[in-house]
This record gives structure tokens, C-alpha cells and sequence, in this order.
């Protein structure tokens, strides 16, 4: 997929207005297509996941870190790039103890998903994410067994049905936490238990709390 030259050297210029300011990292949306995030000397690390919807874009500004795709580790250092189709499993973590600063950008695209039935199921989970929507109900919904339906939906998408609906839990609270609401009604509305629930899902995934990812959002007009 082509980048926008102009768009690429808009978001790096915000970047670097930010980056003096910024701690180990920011998020910030250019428009409702593309959201961006800055790190700065960071040494976090981030579990398997995916971004059904979303390329990823990244550049590395300094430092060095693995970026893990489909099972397949590569060292990035200052000035690689790097792109992660939509569906695709990943992660990342720092190189041998170091720090590193790069900045991402998560483009909203269409996903091409061959099978129909699996594509329906991974539409519904992401539709009503707070719903609880039973692996018994999912199976009998794609007309196969439990066990078929798991090993199929993790073969095509990288998670199991499990691990895919926590992580659309995670990214509707990320959107909550956008509007300013309280912890406890972003926990109520994504479909936790109680903010505890919230809490742990949420760090495992974004490696944040609620609270600090809602205090470094950069809100544009």
C-alpha cells in the first residue's frame, strides 16, 4: 500500500514538535483514518496481537527493537521501516535491554478475509464487543464444532475467538477513554466484569493503565 508523502511528512513533523515534550509514549489521532503513536526511549514491550482493520507503519527513529510477524523475529534499527498488514499477529520488545523511539502509524484499510463464515464471526465479534457472545454460540453460528471453530478462527486470524474478544474489549475501552468518561463506565460499557478486569486486560495489551493511556492522548479538533 503507497503512503501519502505529504500526510508521512506531516505526522513526522508533529512528531518531532511532540517528541520534546512527550514521555515514553503518546497517542495521538491525525484524523478518523489514521492514529499515531509516538515512543520516546522506550523499552516496552508488547504481547502477540493483531489490528484487524489497520496497516501499521512504522519508522525507527533511534535505537533498536524485534518486531515478531507471524512466528518471524527481525531486528529494526534507527531509520528501517516497516509495514504489518491487517489480521497479521505480531510483536515487539526492546533489543538486548536497549531503549528505542520510533513512530507509528495505524491506517484504517479493508480487510481481505477468504473465508466467509469465519470473516462473519470475526464481524460479529468485533461489532458488539462487550456483548458476551459464548464460543458455544460462535461455533453453532458457524455451523462447526467448538474445536474446529477455535483451531480455524487462530489459523486465519492469529488469536483464539477468546483472545480476539478481549482484545476488541481493550480497543472499545481505548475508544472510551477517548471521550473522557470514568474508568468505571468505560469497564461497564466495553464489557468487563468490574475496572479490576479492565485493569488487567488493558495493561497485558496496551502495557498501560486506563488512566496514564487516558493522560497522554493528544486530542485534536
Amino acid at each position: 500500500m503507497a503512503i501519502d508523502e505529504k500526510l508521512l511528512e506531516e505526522i513526522q513533523s508533529e512528531y518531532h514538535l511532540l517528541k520534546e515534550e512527550m514521555s515514553e509514549v503518546l497517542y495521538a489521532k491525525t484524523n478518523n483514518e489514521i492514529e499515531c503513536v509516538f515512543y520516546k526511549n522506550s523499552r516496552k514491550s508488547y504481547l502477540p496481537h493483531t489490528h484487524p482493520k489497520h496497516l501499521i507503519v512504522g519508522h525507527i527513529e533511534h535505537g533498536k527493537c524485534y518486531i515478531i510477524i507471524n512466528g518471524v523475529e527481525r531486528a529494526y534499527e534507527r531509520g528501517d521501516e516497516f509495514q504489518i498488514m491487517p489480521n497479521t499477529i505480531h510483536e515487539i520488545r526492546p533489543a538486548d535491554g536497549s531503549s528505542y523511539s520510533m513512530m507509528v502509524m495505524c491506517i484504517k484499510t479493508e480487510t481481505i478475509v477468504k473465508d466467509e463464515v469465519l470473516k462473519e464471526l470475526q464481524e460479529n465479534i468485533m461489532e458488539k464487543p462487550a456483548d458476551d457472545y459464548l464460543i458455544s454460540e460462535m461455533a453453532a453460528d458457524s455451523q462447526m464444532s467448538s474445536y474446529n471453530m477455535i483451531r480455524k478462527f487462530k489459523k486465519t486470524f492469529g488469536l483464539t475467538p477468546h483472545q480476539f474478544q478481549i482484545q476488541c474489549k481493550v480497543r472499545k475501552a481505548q475508544k472510551l477513554l477517548e471521550t473522557d468518561k470514568n474508568i468505571s463506565e468505560v469497564a461497564y460499557e466495553a464489557g468487563f466484569y468490574d475496572q479490576s478486569h479492565l485493569d488487567r486486560c488493558f495493561q497485558k495489551i496496551v502495557n498501560l493503565t486506563p488512566r496514564n493511556y487516558q493522560s497522554i492522548l493528544v486530542k485534536n479538533n
